[in-house]
């Protein structure tokens, strides 16, 4: 038996291996053109991206055509280098740099020379070509701008480099790809299919026919449009809004957990990032790591929560049974904890659940934090119970939106002050800050958006998103899927009714708008950072969080604006004038608007830097002012919100 068995295997072996090789070099010939380029030329067709609309169906980005010249080294015959280099205006030395290059890639692959030409360019280079042997146009279409702004939404186009060409076989030397944004999470969407054409060539190298009549030829299919959740009107008035302000706007439909608008600032006409200047634009942003454009501080930007947080503190101490809506604490201007440790807050005697939302008491939300800690015989346990309450509404974890970048914030469990206090017994009196949001507690913008439309939906929140429709496609179910808090839904009327009277009772009473019932929450959260090394307590950073209309609401919104003070004075108006803006298209409310666009922080975060840094960047194109004929402010008095808020 033993004798029999290898010989048959090897026969069977042999066997096997003829017919494969009979199929490759006989029936199928595909693989034959891999390496048949000496006398197959590959010539592609570059399909257009899909376009890019809003919500509303108003058209963002489209094409525009754009040539390259491509190279390839072995083909390079009787160069006139001089003209050459003198018809595209750069140095000889720039010339030979780029051939060296070329043939590192590969000497008989075509590579790019120089990108983006326009039209001007091409139709000089054109008239010319014939001289230059080896040197041909690529045709490719780059993105034309229909606005200028939404740059951290769009993302932008850029060469695919060698680590991508590595990794993925599709894309060539000179390929085009989106990076950041919705250009990169819907590459594969927006970019289409590049059609590939296979051309025969004679021993002198010149092409006479298509490879086999054309049968491995393939047709360029166009990218899909798409239609973004993002409501431009409201995307380019919140921009407006944060000019000379550093921070995030992030506003969600509550029903379906559709982003309306995505504002970081300072932010960059996306334009700039188009062309022959898109590389020298691209690096002076990235170098900029004071005012950080390419930082989109609405995703990324990890931040103490502050007051808005007392919301999820009230729910869970419903939820845990330690206190009701009748529950009473007494405040006397702040909250002494512990020998020598004060929390002080402006409120002043006896204050319910309701009173202690509007007016944003410190006092009484430390004494819920502390029953629910006290709750258990372990403190860590107590945490860890507190811990999952709060990521049930989706902090403290990757949120799963369909964008390419973002942070996790945080939420501190028993693990995390067992690191910190490894040789002592910590309370909730030790961790007390969480309790109003200035512990270990850290959220992004989106995050606490995302907070208030599971607010606005009494428990219960979708995944944000920005993608509303792709053509001939259905958007992913992760989207249309409903996720729930650990917090039964009736106790989400009190704390509604709470923050309802915010606007008319409390800390946010001057930014009421006429006609339109809001839902909100001031905050202010301290700010430190290390400077040459120290810690240093900055300007304090102004934070609002609202949802509206109080029934049946229709926009959730957060508001961060770093280093801006009370929630009251800066965050505040911008949430007033964004929900009215977006219900009504129209703002009644000119005194907020006035003093809002006019306000700088340019000074405060000056103070910090030693450096002055102009929200247009010196590179960047006049801002969107220049076009907004519809945003310009009124010319009416200014009204000053006094109100400081907590």
């Amino acid at each position: 038996m033993r004798k029999v068995l290898l010989p048959t295997i090897i026969i069977i072996a042999t066997i096997l291996l003829i017919l494969r090789l009979f199929y490759l070099q006989v029936i199928n010939d595909s693989l034959k053109l891999k390496s048949d380029n000496n006398a197959i030329k590959i010539q592609y067709d570059y399909p257009e991206r899909g376009y890019i609309y809003d919500r509303n169906g108003v058209l963002l980005v489209a094409n525009q055509p754009s040539y390259d010249i491509m190279v390839i080294p072995r083909e390079l015959k009787n160069i006139d280098t001089l003209e050459f280099c003198k018809l595209l205006n750069i140095p000889k030395s720039e010339y030979i740099r780029i051939i060296k290059k070329a043939k590192v890639y590969s000497p008989r692959l075509p590579s790019v020379f120089l990108p983006q030409l326009n039209k001007l360019e091409f139709a000089a280079f054109q008239e010319k070509i014939r001289k230059f042997e080896g040197f041909y146009i690529q045709k490719r279409s780059l993105r034309d701008y229909q606005v200028n702004f939404g740059s951290n939404v769009f993302g932008f186009i850029t060469q695919a480099n060698e680590r991508t060409i590595e990794k993925n076989p599709y894309y060539n030397s000179g390929d085009l790809l989106g990076m950041q944004g919705v250009e990169q999470s819907y590459e594969e969407v927006l970019r289409g299919i590049k059609g590939v054409k296979y051309i025969q060539k004679d021993k002198y190298n010149r092409e006479i026919a298509s490879y086999k009549e054309g049968e491995f030829d393939t047709i360029a299919v166009q990218g899909k449009d798409i239609n973004l959740t993002i409501d431009a009107e409201l995307q380019k008035y919140g921009e407006e809004l944060m000019i000379n302000k550093r921070g995030g706007i992030v506003a969600i439909e509550p029903k379906t957990g559709e982003i309306l608008a995505l504002v970081t600032a300072p932010s960059y006409d996306p334009a700039i990032l188009v062309g022959r200047q898109r590389s020298r634009n691209y690096t002076r942003l990235y170098r900029d790591s004071i005012a950080k454009p390419l930082y989109d501080r609405g995703l990324l930007a990890e931040y103490a929560p502050g007051s808005p947080f007392k919301i999820i503190t009230g729910l869970i101490g419903l939820q845990e049974g330690v206190i009701n809506e009748q529950t009473t604490f007494i405040c006397h201007h702040g909250f002494s904890y512990a020998p020598g440790r004060f929390m002080g807050c402006h409120g002043f005697g006896p204050h319910q659940l309701h009173n202690g939302i509007y007016n944003s008491c410190n006092t009484y939300f430390a004494n819920v934090y502390l029953r629910i800690i006290g709750k258990y015989v372990s403190a860590p346990y107590a945490v860890d119970v507190w811990s999952k309450h709060v990521k049930s509404f989706g902090l403290g974890q990757f949120m799963g939106y369909d964008l390419p970048t973002g942070r996790k914030g945080k939420v501190p469990t028993s693990k995390t002050y067992k690191k910190i206090y490894p040789d002592w017994k910590w309370s909730g009196k030790t961790i007390i800050s969480n309790s109003i949001g200035q512990g270990e507690v850290l959220m992004t913008p989106i995050q606490l958006a995302n907070m208030m439309a599971t607010l606005a939906n009494q428990g219960y929140y979708y995944t944000p998103h920005i993608i509303k429709k792709i053509k001939g496609e259905k958007i992913d179910k992760k989207f249309t899927t409903k996720h729930f808090t650990s917090i039964n839904k009736k106790y989400f009327a009190p704390m509604i009714s709470g923050l309802f009277d915010v606007y008319n009772f409390g800390t946010a009473s001057a930014l009421r708008v006429e006609g339109i019932d809001i839902c909100g929450k001031t905050g202010t959260a301290e700010n430190f950072a290390k400077i040459n090394g120290k810690r240093t307590q900055l300007d304090d950073n102004s934070i609002f969080v609202a949802f509206a209309p109080k029934d049946n609401p229709k926009i959730a919104i957060a508001i961060y604006v770093e280093n801006g003070g009370f929630g009251a004075t800066i965050a505040g108006p911008i949430a007033s004038l964004m929900i009215e803006k977006y219900l009504r298209h129209k703002i009644t409310r000119t005194d907020l608007e006035k003093r809002t666009l006019e306000r700088s922080l340019q000074d405060r975060y000056a103070k910090y830097t030693g450096k002055k840094v102009v929200d247009s960047l010196s590179i960047i194109k006049t801002r969107i002012a220049d076009s907004l004929a519809k945003l310009k402010p009124r010319s009416v008095s200014t009204d000053s919100i006094k109100k400081k808020n907590n």
